[in-house]
């Protein structure tokens, strides 16, 4: 895995990005300002994973963080600079896809989607039966 995210990350380079960053700026883009808490459940990150790849991005200027009306939370919104950098990523991003694609071929990526759909499906219906309180049939 770390050689298909050090392929992305090379593509994403240009645009100073990496991965998770994309994954950040993205998900902030297309479903609007979200509580910091919120925002890491949806990216499955811990709260200093998310903070520690928020702060380069609030830093330049690519999303904001600020204090929610709660005055509890902080709320996190992509910025107008952050909207034309996902323009940029997005390309870098398709590029990253395609030569993936290409390398490890179309079926096999697609084959790899649906294992990797199947996995998380299973890891969720397994962590959701091992919750406390989760019903237990025996």
């Amino acid at each position: 895995m770390r050689l298909v995210s050090r392929h992305y990350d090379g593509h994403l380079a240009a645009c100073g990005l990496k991965t998770t960053q994309y994954s950040l700026l993205m998900t902030v883009a297309a479903r609007g300002p979200l509580q910091q808490s919120e925002l890491a459940r949806i990216l499955g990150l811990d709260a200093s994973t998310l903070t520690r790849n928020l702060r380069p991005l609030a830093d330049a200027g690519m999303l904001q963080v600020s204090r929610g009306e709660d005055g509890r939370s902080n709320q996190v919104r992509i910025t107008r600079a952050g909207l034309q950098l996902r323009t940029l990523a997005r390309r870098r991003w398709q590029q990253a896809q395609d030569a993936f694609d290409r390398a490890v071929g179309t079926e096999r990526v697609a084959a790899l989607h649906e294992l990797i759909d199947t996995c998380q499906r299973l890891l969720v219906q397994d962590a959701d039966e091992a919750a406390p309180g989760a019903r237990r049939t025996a």
